[in-house]
């Protein structure tokens, strides 16, 4: 008789999906998290010994969290099972238990696999314990969250914490040649694209087969660039409205101007779009915007001044307020400029993007719990004020990044002085770095 899988058309053929079918079948062929896998990492040690403690795995999507639980299983000769918190209640719980007890007057012992456990409750958490305690189940959590806020501490007591790490590179990378060997066929990418591909996954294998499984089914003749990928796999950005065309020129007229510091054309724009009507708390929005975009900190006034513009116009109404505006219109006109923030934020934004999830350096978290403080969370930190220049001089960027810059002050305006204390604790940190190698 054929099975479900068969009649579904989900059997171990082909059809299925690229992510199931390179699903590992052992534990040597799991990447990325050598250090509970491997050497003495603590899931090897278990298997060493044949005896699976009650675990919670924390860690990103797609870094391997069921497949892991499954071949557990398998390595000690328990009967898996699953459950998902999101789908699952009180019931299903109890059927899994009395299962799992039923199996166990057989001589066999079950792991009990929880999907998004952190979605249980307080209470419903509460139900594992006396089957963890005597031994009904070996129960594996899995959860996105940190168990430290989101499962009970009873619990918690019960359960060994194992941390999974974000694939890295060259663990997507890997991914990759295991599908393309599956599928006999390269992946239709110049090497820029295939490196944005493995950006695009952020950390996440199952992502970075689905991605390579909708690239596998295009025709051979034709290898993506970057921008080719990107119209392949992601979804177009939604278009705008044109219409009120005018009203979209009028405000670019007037936003250049006060950028290019011709205060007589600003206002000329300024009082044309007044004229014609246009809400002036808009146009007081435009000039908020312009104060933080192309001004700054070059004279940080500007964003006081387009402020108080905002509400002085609220208060007095028009046609009072409308002077308000053009006050603020022809001080940020004649301020000095500089779009460095602006900048600086796009550079960090794009940096942000490059490098997905990186966590923070744990010296810099707070450890308000004893397993983040196991974890070695806060180990390290210096407090800046405790410190002779009040400057530590220590990296806040993650572990695996090297130091950027992104903010570059101009030398016009209060950005003279940012600058000045920036070069200063540039040459601090670099000395600090001196002291410190041998």
């Amino acid at each position: 008789m054929s099975s479900l899988f068969e009649a579904a058309g989900l059997d171990q053929g082909p059809d299925r999906p690229l992510a199931e079918r390179l699903r590992p079948a052992n534990l040597d062929q799991v990447i990325g998290q050598d250090h509970l896998l491997r050497g003495e990492g603590p899931l090897h040690r278990m298997l060493e010994v044949g005896r699976l403690a009650s675990i919670v795995l924390w860690g990103p999507p797609g870094s391997g969290k069921t497949t892991i639980a499954r071949l557990l299983a398998a390595g000690v000769g328990l009967h898996f099972e699953q459950l998902s918190a999101v789908f699952s209640g009180v019931a299903d719980l109890r059927k899994a238990f009395e299962a799992a007890r039923q199996r166990r007057l057989d001589g066999i012992g079950t792991l009990l696999f929880v999907d998004e456990i952190h979605r249980f409750n307080r209470a419903q958490q509460d139900g594992f314990l006396p089957y963890v305690e005597d031994g009904t189940v070996v129960l594996v959590g899995a959860t996105t969250e940190n168990p430290s806020f989101e499962l009970n501490a009873a619990l918690l007591s019960r359960c060994q914490v194992l941390v999974l790490n974000r694939l890295d590179d060259a663990a997507l990378e890997e991914l990759l040649r295991r599908a393309e060997a599956t599928c006999d066929r390269r992946l239709p990418l110049d090497e820029a694209a295939r490196q944005a591909l493995r950006v695009m996954a952020d950390g996440d294998g199952r992502f970075v087969l689905n991605l390579a499984e909708e690239l596998l089914a295009l025709p051979e003749d034709e290898i993506l660039d970057t921008g080719a990928l990107s119209q392949v796999v992601q979804r177009r950005a939604p278009v705008y409205d044109k219409a009120q065309e005018g009203h979209y020129n009028l405000i670019s007229a007037l936003h250049k101007s006060l950028r290019g510091s011709d205060v007589d054309a600003s206002l000329y724009w300024l009082a044309r779009m007044l004229t014609a009507g246009e809400q002036p708390l808009y146009i007081a929005r435009r000039l908020v915007r312009f104060a933080v975009e192309d001004i700054g900190l070059a004279d940080p006034q500007a964003l006081v001044q387009a402020n108080a513009a905002k509400d002085a116009f609220d208060f007095l109404g028009s046609p009072e307020g409308e002077l308000a505006i053009a006050q603020a219109v022809i001080y940020l006109a004649t301020a000095p400029k500089s779009n460095a923030g602006y900048k600086a934020m796009a550079a960090a934004s794009r940096a942000a993007r490059d490098t997905g999830s990186l966590m923070p350096p744990k010296h810099i978290l707070n450890a308000p719990t004893r397993l983040m403080k196991d974890l070695g969370y806060a180990d390290g930190y210096v407090y800046d004020h405790g410190t002779e220049e009040g400057f530590s001089g220590q990296s806040y960027f993650p572990d695996d990044m090297p130091r950027d810059s992104y903010y570059l002050p101009a030398e016009r305006g209060f950005e003279r002085e940012v600058a000045k204390r920036m070069a200063y604790w540039r040459k601090l940190r670099e000395k600090m770095a001196g002291d410190e190698t041998p």
